[in-house]
């Protein structure tokens, strides 16, 4: 059984008792929200797409925090110029534990 969510105008497919990191929410730790806008529902033997959303379909998911993703380089140069420079980067992410997926 799954999902497809829409999160900050992005998609995530979320399992139950799994965790996906999606971007930076404002939420408190250990706090349980729901999630309205699935995309897509499947239990194995039937699918449910929504007109975007599904109307009876609801995700419950729980804050667990905030981690950091993985360090993204990138290198700026000047072509015959002598010049050469790394940058990094690393994103702040919202660590979700899907507790359930409930139907009707």
């Amino acid at each position: 059984m799954y999902a497809i969510i829409e999160i900050a105008g992005k998609q995530y497919k979320v399992q139950k008792n799994g965790s996906v990191n999606v971007d930076r929410l404002e939420k408190k730790e250990n706090e349980n929200f729901d999630i309205d806008s699935v995309i897509m529902y499947s239990d194995g033997s039937q699918v449910k797409i929504g007109q975007p959303y599904l109307k009876d379909v609801k995700v419950v998911a729980e804050y667990k925090g905030e981690a950091k993703g993985k360090k993204v380089r990138g290198i700026v140069f000047k072509k015959r110029k002598n010049y050469e420079r790394t940058i990094g980067h690393r994103e702040y992410y919202s660590k979700l534990l899907i507790k359930d997926i409930v139907v009707g």
